[in-house]
C-alpha cells in the first residue's frame, strides 16, 4: 500500500512539474496577435501581410527578442467573415493572452473588432490606408487618412492631369463610401458640378464589369478630361481592369487612380491593360533608399523567392511594428495602459528614407507619393509631396467632423473632441 501510494505521488508531481515547465516555457515568451485573412476574397491581399509579421518577429528574435523574452507569432485566419474577425480578436486576447495584435485590411474587419479591443483594453496595429472619421484609444491607424492619400490624389489629377470628370467607383462597404463622401464634399467645395460627378459601388468580389465599363466609357465621352478614382477592394480589380482594356479605355483617355491596388495585387496578372494608369500611396516597391533595398532582400530571402513584391500596407506594418518595440523597450512592459502613453512621440524609420512619427490621434507621419504602373508590375513614382504629412482621424471637409480633433494624451485623452463646444463625445 504505502509502494502504491508513494508511486502514485511521484506520478502527481512528474505531472505538476510538467504543467509548471509548460507555463514557465509560456511565461518565457510574449505572445503577438496576427489577425489577417488567409482565405476568402481579401487573401489575395491580405495573406502577405501575415507572411511580413512573421518576418519581422523572426528578425526581432535574432535581436535577442524584446524585454529578455522571444516574441511568439499567433495567426487566426478570420477567412475574409466580418464577425469572424471579432471572434477571433477576442480569442487571441482572452484565448492566447497576446500582448498587441497587428491585422485587419478593411475597414468593416476593423469596425468589427474595434468594440472587442475597447472592451478588453487590447491594441490594434492597422496598416492599410483608411476613410478617418475615427480615433481610438485602442487602434494605432499606421496606414493612410484620406488627407495622406485621397485628397492629395484628388489634387494631383486636378491639377496635374487637369481631370474636369470624375468617376468615383468604389466597392460597397464602410471606407469607399466614407472616402467618396469626403471627396464628393472635396471636389464640389472645388468647383466641380454634379452632372460632373458619377459614382458606383460594387459588391465584393464583384466580376461582372461589362455595363459598369460602358458607362464610365459613356461618362467620358462629353469632351471633358475624366478619371476613375477607385477604392475598389481585392480581387474585383482583376476583371475590373481587364473589361477597362476590353472597352478600350487606357490611361491616355481615362485615367484609373487606385488607392487599394498595390504591386501584390499586380503580382502574377496580365498588366498590359494597366500600363499607365496610377496609384495613390505612401510608398512603392520602387522608392529609391538604403532601407528599402535592404527590407527587399530580407523580404525575398524569408519568402524564398527573388519574385515576390513588397508593397505599402507592408511597410505599414514595418513601421508599426518597430513602433511597438520600442514602446514596450520605453514602458518597460507589454501592458496596454503603459505603452499606449509610451507610444505617443515615437519615431522609427520608414522605407522611404525618412522617419514616421506616432502622432497624439494615434495617427503617424507619411509621404505621399503617386505611382504609374509599368508593365512589369512596378511603379514609377511621378509625383510625391515634399516632407510628411500628418494623419488627421477627423475630414475637414465634412460638417460633422470638422470642428473634431483627437489627442490621445493627458489631460485631454479624447479622440473625439469638438473644439466649438468644447465637449468630449468619444472613448475616454
Amino acid at each position: 500500500m504505502k509502494l502504491k501510494f508513494t508511486a502514485l505521488s511521484l506520478a502527481c508531481v512528474l505531472a505538476l512539474g510538467s504543467l509548471l515547465s509548460g507555463q514557465a516555457m509560456a511565461a518565457e515568451t510574449i505572445k503577438v496577435g496576427v489577425l489577417h485573412s488567409l482565405s476568402g476574397t481579401m487573401a489575395i491581399s491580405e495573406t502577405t501581410l501575415k507572411d511580413t509579421m512573421l518576418m519581422l518577429i523572426e528578425e526581432q528574435n535574432k535581436k535577442g527578442g524584446l524585454l529578455g523574452k522571444q516574441l511568439e507569432a499567433v495567426v487566426v485566419d478570420p477567412a475574409s467573415d466580418w464577425p469572424l474577425f471579432a471572434e477571433k480578436a477576442r480569442e487571441l486576447i482572452e484565448k492566447e493572452k497576446v500582448a498587441s495584435v497587428f491585422g485587419c485590411w478593411t475597414s468593416v474587419s476593423r469596425k468589427s473588432v474595434l468594440p472587442v479591443f475597447e472592451e478588453l483594453n487590447s491594441l490594434l496595429f492597422y496598416p492599410v490606408q483608411y476613410e478617418g472619421e475615427e480615433s481610438s484609444r485602442n487602434v494605432f491607424y499606421t496606414g493612410a487618412a484620406p488627407n495622406q492619400q485621397a485628397i492629395p490624389a484628388v489634387d494631383y489629377l486636378m491639377n496635374d492631369i487637369q481631370i474636369k470628370r470624375w468617376v468615383l467607383a468604389g466597392t460597397d462597404y464602410v471606407y469607399p463610401r466614407t472616402t467618396n463622401k469626403i471627396l464628393e464634399a472635396y471636389l464640389k467645395a472645388k468647383g466641380v458640378a454634379d452632372e460632373d460627378i458619377m459614382i458606383n459601388y460594387t459588391p465584393f468580389g464583384h466580376s461582372d464589369w461589362q455595363s459598369i465599363v460602358s458607362d464610365i466609357k459613356k461618362f467620358g465621352s462629353s469632351g471633358k478630361k475624366t478619371a476613375v478614382v477607385s477604392t475598389i477592394n481585392g480581387d474585383a480589380n482583376v476583371p475590373f481592369y481587364k473589361e477597362l482594356g476590353n472597352q478600350g479605355i487606357t490611361a491616355d483617355n481615362i485615367p484609373v487612380l487606385a488607392f487599394s491596388v498595390g504591386e501584390e495585387e499586380l503580382s502574377g496578372i496580365d498588366t498590359k491593360p494597366l500600363v499607365g494608369h496610377l496609384a495613390a500611396w505612401n510608398y512603392f516597391m520602387s522608392v529609391d533608399s538604403e532601407i528599402n533595398d535592404a527590407f527587399i532582400e530580407s523580404w525575398q530571402k524569408f519568402i524564398k523567392s527573388e519574385k515576390r513584391v513588397t508593397n505599402d500596407p507592408m511597410e505599414a506594418h514595418f513601421i508599426g511594428f518597430n513602433m511597438w518595440v520600442k514602446a514596450v523597450e520605453k514602458a518597460g512592459t507589454t501592458d496596454s495602459a503603459a505603452v499606449q502613453d509610451a507610444i505617443i512621440g515615437v519615431t522609427v524609420p520608414n522605407l522611404s528614407g525618412g522617419y514616421s512619427v506616432m502622432m497624439p490621434n494615434h495617427h503617424i507621419t507619411k509621404p505621399v507619393l503617386i505611382g504609374e504602373i509599368q508593365d512589369d508590375g512596378q511603379f514609377e513614382i511621378v509625383w510625391q509631396t515634399a516632407g510628411m504629412e500628418v494623419g488627421d482621424a477627423w475630414s475637414d471637409f465634412l460638417p460633422g467632423s470638422k470642428d473634431l480633433i483627437s489627442d490621445w494624451r493627458t489631460p485631454l485623452s479624447c479622440g473625439n473632441f469638438n473644439v466649438a463646444t468644447g465637449k468630449c463625445s468619444g472613448q475616454k
